[in-house]
C-alpha cells in the first residue's frame, strides 16, 4: 500500500514538472528590469537579452530645466543618457519580432508633453528615434507581435533573423516649449524605464 502511495505522488510530481515545462517552452514571456545584469527571454528558436550596467533599466529627469533638440540631443554627463544593450542568438531560420519600449514611473510629477526622449545607436550615433515628445510616442497595443505589454511607449521595433548584438544610448530631456503649469519646474520629475520583448515570428 505505502509503495503504491509513493509511486502516486512521485507520478504526481512528474506530472506536475512536464506541465511546467510545457507551459514555458510553449510561451514568450516578456520582461522587464529592476536590478543590474543580464536577462534572457527564453524562445523556443533563440533568445533575447537585454543588458546593462546602470543600478536600475532607466533614465530620470529631476530639478532640469527645458532646453533645445541641439543641447539635448549632445547629453553626455553619466547620468544623462542610459545605455543598454540587445542581443540575440538565432538557431536555424527562425525570425524574432522584437521592440523596445519606455514605461513611465507612477512617480514622475512632469507630463508626457513635457518630456523629450532620443534613442541613438551608442557605436555610430544613428538615429534610432528622433527627439520625440513622449506624448507623441505610440503606445503599444494589445497582442502587439513582440509580446510588449499594452499600454507602454514604443521606442523601437524591428527583426532579428541572425544573432546579433546592438548597443543604444537613450537621452531625455524637458521640451524647450514647455512653460510649466504652476509651480517651478526644476521642482518637478520624470522617470522612464526601458523595457525589451521579443517573440518568434510566425513561420
Amino acid at each position: 500500500m505505502k509503495d503504491n502511495s509513493s509511486k502516486q505522488i512521485l507520478l504526481s510530481v512528474l506530472g506536475v514538472a512536464i506541465l511546467v515545462v510545457a507551459v514555458v517552452g510553449v510561451s514568450f514571456a516578456a520582461f522587464s528590469y529592476s536590478r543590474t545584469g543580464e536577462k534572457i527571454n527564453q524562445i523556443t528558436t533563440g533568445t533575447i537579452t537585454m543588458s546593462y550596467t546602470d543600478v536600475t533599466n532607466g533614465i530620470n529627469i529631476s530639478d532640469a530645466l527645458p532646453m533645445s533638440d541641439a543641447n539635448g540631443k549632445l547629453l553626455e554627463d553619466e547620468n544623462q543618457y542610459f545605455d543598454f544593450t540587445v542581443s540575440a542568438t538565432i538557431s536555424g531560420t527562425a525570425t524574432i519580432n522584437y521592440a523596445i519600449t519606455a514605461s513611465k514611473e507612477s512617480d514622475s510629477t512632469l507630463p508626457d508633453n513635457a518630456v523629450k526622449v532620443y534613442l541613438t545607436s551608442a557605436e555610430d550615433a544613428t538615429d534610432e528615434l528622433v527627439p520625440t515628445k513622449v506624448s507623441e510616442l505610440t503606445p503599444i497595443a494589445a497582442s502587439d507581435v513582440s509580446g510588449a505589454l499594452a499600454g507602454q511607449f514604443l521606442l523601437k521595433r524591428g527583426t532579428i533573423s541572425s544573432t546579433s548584438s546592438t548597443t543604444y544610448r537613450l537621452r531625455m530631456w524637458i521640451a524647450d516649449d514647455y512653460a510649466g503649469a504652476g509651480g517651478s519646474i526644476t521642482s518637478q520629475k520624470y522617470k522612464l524605464r526601458v523595457n525589451v520583448y521579443g517573440a518568434a515570428a510566425a513561420q
